[in-house]
């Protein structure tokens, strides 16, 4: 469980480091390409991480 939220953070953190740290991103106001490629891969960890949350509930 822990390596799905280790990459969940991870990916969180490079977004949103690129985002911070791009010149294109930062001028421009919109997303490079870059910055998609790696929002698609914090939304499929999220997805990743939301899946094994819900695999571990309680079910009544």
């Amino acid at each position: 469980m822990s390596t799905v939220n280790d990459a969940l953070e991870d990916a969180r953190f490079t977004y949103e480091q690129h985002m911070h740290t791009c010149r294109q991103c930062h001028a421009d106001a919109a997303p490079c390409a870059v910055a998609k490629h790696l929002l698609r891969i914090y939304n499929l960890a999220r997805r990743d991480h939301l899946r094994s949350a819900g695999r571990n509930a309680p079910t009544a």
